[in-house]
């Protein structure tokens, strides 16, 4: 159940990060781009942090905890770069 929820912290993060990217001036009229490329650097940052704690306060090891956090980052960094690719075929 632990698991379901980080991912779908994940899947909020890109969320917030795709609202917020057209809003920001920096996003450079891309903000689909931008946004993922935000989302995937913080999204491994958090995952890692789910690992540590995991190995830290949960007891597991960290052989353990990789296949977890293989499917934690990954859920929702396929999703994004599934969005990225999907958006940038509608707009050629």
């Amino acid at each position: 159940m632990h698991t379901i929820k980080v991912i779908g912290i994940g899947f909020a993060l890109l969320g917030i990060l795709l609202v917020l990217a057209p809003r920001l001036s920096i996003s450079a009229g891309r903000p689909i781009p931008f946004a993922v490329k935000l989302f995937l650097p913080l999204w491994f940052a958090g995952a890692l942090i789910n690992l540590w704690i995991g190995v830290a306060s949960a007891g597991y090891t960290v052989r353990e905890e990789a296949p977890i956090f293989l499917v934690v980052f990954g859920v929702p960094a396929i999703a994004s770069l599934l969005i990225l690719w999907l958006t940038s075929r509608i707009a050629r």
